[in-house]
């Protein structure tokens, strides 16, 4: 990066560090430091939601999950505004009514400690790997900007964000969330502007969506349906979106303290509301537009060469291989080679279509899409060989597509402000999650099972060392991320899937089954968590569908379970 670069980048996070400090002034009990007195408005209660879920992890693999397999990653958000007016009707009330910390103390007044018990170690443990992987995102940027090293990177990115998290509690989260998405949203802004400014003279915007959508990475709307049947497999379709992205989203921020504590924070029932709710309104459009990004970059490389393989790390490995350097060569020689038909095909294509040539249009749209095909099993040989024995590197590029477009193409000072996005999508993200954990932490189990009586300020300082500590495992977590398999985008999901079912199914148990006893729901809790983890393991069925196979297990079990113990005790 240039001097200018790095100035824009350390004087942004600079910022953001001292603001952090600057907001975190509050009463020194675990009220100020986990619901920031309750006296958050609606609008800093939206951001703060929007703020946790929007993690470097957005910004840096969204796009690239555009780039490689269209923009049908939107799908997962469909069942997201239904999914805010229910948890406004049947969550919210209750956690105001019962003025918690957090969600499972409710669950402890309408089953047992035993109940609350394991569903807060289910969130500790979701939400603590998954912080992790959120930790080890923005420090694979530093490693492959300039090959540091990774354990180093996370360490740095860690312990920077530790500073205000710990020092500031939710107020501090809430704040600085406000000021980092106007950053983001402004650099967002410019990186889409720029995709666009920067293709030929002769292609526009509506010219980049008709080459995008033509090879496939404008399919916003798929079915799952294949030669008449339902593909179980297929990650994301309307189906899976619809229902069980509604119960991702109904569990997430039903359950999920992350989350939970976010509006907990309002000054009001009404205040938390409208932040749930305009969070269901915002969310799918603004994940749209990023994911629009994404398939713009991809519309951008068809006219310039782009990378066989993103990380570059991983690529010099190759480069310098005894046993690979020579076959590399070959083949980047054909992709370059693709590269330039793909330019010559895209530039006739336009050319056609704006001559209203509709047999020319058809002729380059199939030759673009073979060429497609043919780049695509090259990428798919370097992957090979980087995940081989001999290298035995990570060969999934997909979390590098937009870092190496930004690095390689944009101004400089654009370059610094958009790397200092996603270590600000980052920190929102983590902040609200390592405080969320804390909050847990000591009010689920720390308090719950300690006899030691404590005042109000020892309590605050026992809070700000369970802050610290969680932060320590999340930054331990990131070090053991590395070669995941998947888009880090991905990889969280399906973690938190394959705990959310269970959790959201106890909480409606909670709600409406109220014949359920708390040894019934207990018992069924722990088999549809084993369910989730089997299907998990044994299948390949898209990682959405744990939700809704999760929560449905345990409402029936719970029910089965209640009657057969109900039954069993009357006749004795």
């Amino acid at each position: 990066m240039s001097t200018i670069d790095w100035i824009v980048l350390g004087f942004t996070l600079f910022i953001i560090i001292v603001y952090g400090l600057y907001r975190s002034r509050t009463t020194k009990d675990l009220n100020g430091y986990f619901r920031s007195n309750q006296n958050m408005p609606w609008f800093l209660v939206l951001l703060s939601i929007m703020g946790t879920q929007a993690s470097a992890i957005t910004f840096l693999s969204a796009p690239g999950q555009a780039y490689t397999d269209g923009m049908r990653f939107v799908q997962y958000y469909f069942g997201l505004p239904l999914a805010m007016v229910v948890i406004c009707i049947a969550f919210v009330p209750v956690f105001s009514k019962l003025n918690v910390y957090t969600a499972y103390e409710f669950l402890e007044k309408r089953f047992d400690v035993r109940t609350r018990t394991l569903t807060s170690i289910l969130f500790l443990i979701s939400r603590g790997l998954s912080t992790g992987i959120s930790v080890y995102a923005p420090a694979i940027i530093l490693s492959s900007l300039f090959g540091w090293n990774i354990y180093f990177t996370n360490v740095v990115m860690g312990g920077l964000l530790i500073i205000y998290t710990v020092s500031g509690g939710a107020r501090a989260v809430a704040y600085t969330q406000q000021i980092q998405f106007l950053i983001i949203f402004v650099g967002m802004f410019l990186a889409g502007y720029l995709v666009v400014n920067m293709l030929p003279d002769s292609i526009g915007f509506v010219d980049a969506l008709h080459v995008s959508g033509k090879l496939g990475k404008l399919n916003v709307i798929t079915t799952g349906f294949k030669d008449g049947t339902f593909n179980w497999n297929d990650k994301y379709n309307i189906w899976s979106g619809a229902f069980g992205g509604f119960f991702l989203a109904l569990s997430y921020f039903g359950t999920d303290q992350s989350q939970v504590g976010r509006y907990l924070t309002a000054k009001s029932l009404r205040e938390s509301r409208m932040g749930l709710l305009m969070n269901g309104l915002v969310k799918v459009p603004m994940q749209f537009l990023i994911l629009l990004i994404g398939a713009l970059v991809f519309c951008f490389y068809c006219f310039f060469q782009a990378p066989i393989f993103f990380n570059q790390v991983e690529l010099k490995k190759l480069e310098n291989s005894e046993v690979y350097k020579d076959s590399l060569k070959t083949v980047q020689d054909s992709y370059l080679q693709i590269a330039q038909q793909k330019s010559l095909a895209v530039n006739l294509y336009t050319d056609a279509r704006h001559n209203q040539n509709e047999a020319v249009q058809q002729e380059q749209i199939d030759t673009l899409r073979v060429l497609q095909t043919k780049g695509d099993a090259l990428r798919l040989k370097v992957k090979h060989w980087i995940k081989s024995p001999e290298i035995q590197g990570d060969s999934n590029d997909t979390n590098y597509i937009f870092l190496r477009f930004v690095i390689d193409y944009l101004p400089k000072g654009i370059v610094g402000l958009l790397i200092a996005i996603i270590f600000l999508a980052a920190w929102g993200s983590i902040a609200a999650a390592l405080n969320s954990l804390a909050s847990s932490s000591i009010i689920d189990i720390h308090k719950r099972f300690s006899n030691t009586k404590r005042t109000p300020s020892q309590e605050y300082a026992l809070s700000r060392w369970y802050t610290f500590g969680w932060g320590i495992f999340s930054i331990a977590v990131a070090c053991f991320a590395y070669n995941l398999g998947n888009s880090l985008i991905e990889v969280v999901n399906i973690l938190g899937s394959i705990f959310y079912g269970p959790m959201l199914g106890i909480f409606l148990c909670a709600f409406w089954m109220k014949r359920c006893s708390s040894k019934a729901v207990f018992g069924a809790a722990l088999l549809a968590q084993i369910t989730v983890i089997l299907f998990f393991s044994l299948t390949d069925i898209s990682f959405l569908w744990y939700n809704v196979i999760g929560c449905l297990v345990l409402m029936l079990a719970a029910w089965c379970f209640s009657f057969v113990w109900k039954r069993k005790f009357l006749k004795l």
